[in-house]
């Protein structure tokens, strides 16, 4: 018997004991599903939020109020600084322009309903300020339409730029956006532009198809007095000057804020190049976590197809005794049952990688990530392991059955 004639006897054998291969097939495909699946979220995940960081670009970083409010720390209050203010953030472009671009913005609200005619948004609908950067430095495409002039921005003009998802729900298909108007929070504005689809992960200041972007004037004068949550994104034109850059803004900054020399920054400045690696050092411990959960899965699967091959084994005794008298060496009977076994695990490996494409992709939009993913990689990874566990798991039995005296196989009962 050739390695040929032993594949064919291999599937021959599956055939013959559906039930059981089918089950085997199943225990398999359920450790490959937990495997792939977890692995091909976490990959989803990661590049949804790597996507959403690097549209603000690597040469980019941020500058934020404090968060802290008087806490209490070891038994003493930690001082409490005041919120950027319009005005700080205004002069801050106005000085700093001259050496990169200067993105302003502020989330006016996330629970507003936007309505047109008849049509109506969802009331869960973030409206933010921003100035005429904004779109360029988040990396903003527009499906129609054009961004806010640098007129409309100074004068507060009420003008807006929906999301995709915004155009999709109060616009007909092929419907142009010029000369329309909506309502957002009881306040008429022109529409001017359409964004193009971007998609988001879960925070709402991040989920741009869902936002409409007014001018940052406009959403001061609508906050009615309450003081609004400012900040600034600076994009640098060399990457490599980012560290220099990100100095001169804290001096700038530091002086527009009137911080004393020696005091710390009454301010929050972040590199988003340290946001993109924390992202992927999470992801490497998800990634940990859902590998030593498949892992787990696999062991049980493994050792429930070394079991049923030993099953197997002891059933076709006589069968093998039959063949050895017939000429087939110890190396032929084990290359049988070793093929037998990777037939099973390949089968139910086909099966757990679909399942584990299609729950890791399910798992991953449910977290609010809208990048679908097909994790090659994995897939290929997949077919190793169950090469490998059919190996483990069959090797065995194999070897048992390779070992088995003819004479007393074929008075076997």
């Amino acid at each position: 018997m050739n390695v040929m004639e032993n594949m064919r006897e291999g599937l021959r054998s599956v055939q013959a004991n559906m039930l059981r291969s089918v089950i085997t097939s199943l225990i398999v495909a359920t450790g490959i599903t937990s495997l792939v699946g977890a692995l091909t979220a976490v990959d989803g995940i990661e590049k949804s939020v790597t996507e959403s960081l690097t549209s603000l670009g690597a040469n980019s970083f941020d500058i934020e109020s404090k968060t802290n409010r008087g806490a209490s720390r070891e038994g003493r209050t930690e001082k409490s600084y005041p919120r950027i203010t319009m005005r700080e953030a205004l002069q801050f472009a106005r000085e700093f322009s001259h050496k990169g671009s200067v993105s302003l913005s502020a989330t006016l609200t996330m629970i507003a309903e936007i309505s047109r005619n008849s049509k109506k948004t969802n009331p869960n609908v973030a409206v933010t300020g921003a100035n005429t950067d904004y779109a360029l430095i988040k990396g903003l495409d527009f499906k129609e339409g054009r961004n806010m002039s640098e007129m409309e921005f100074e004068s507060g003009a009420q003008v807006a730029i929906v999301g995709y998802k915004i155009w999709k729900t109060l616009y007909e298909e092929n419907e142009k956006i010029e000369g329309s108007e909506v309502t957002v929070l009881g306040s008429r504005f022109r529409v001017i532009g359409a964004l193009a689809e971007k998609g988001g992960f879960g925070d709402p200041s991040f989920n741009f198809d869902n936002m409409i972007i007014i001018p940052l004037k406009k959403a001061n004068q609508m906050a009615g007095g309450r003081s609004l949550w400012y900040r600034i994104t600076v994009a640098v034109p060399d990457p490599a000057r980012v560290d220099e850059a990100m100095g001169e803004a804290t001096a700038l900054m530091r002086r527009i804020r009137g911080d004393r020399p020696g005091r710390e920054d009454s301010f929050n400045i972040d590199n988003n190049v340290s946001l993109l690696e924390s992202t992927a050092k999470i992801a490497g411990y998800i990634r940990v976590a859902g590998f030593g959960l498949g892992f787990v899965t696999l062991l049980g699967s493994s050792i429930a197809l070394m079991n049923i091959m030993l099953v197997s084994v002891t059933e076709r005794t006589r069968e093998i005794g039959i063949r050895k008298a017939l000429g087939a060496t110890p190396l032929r009977i084990r290359q049988q049952f070793v093929i037998e076994a990777i037939v099973v695990c390949l089968l139910g490996g086909a099966l757990g990688i679909v399942l584990g494409i299609l729950a890791g992709n399910a798992g991953a939009k449910f977290m609010g990530m809208q990048s679908y993913i097909i994790p090659w990689f994995w897939i290929f990874f997949g077919i190793v392991v169950c090469v490998v566990v059919g190996l483990i798991s069959g090797y065995y039995p194999a070897y048992k059955a390779s070992r088995l005296d003819p004479i007393e196989s074929l008075r076997f009962e």
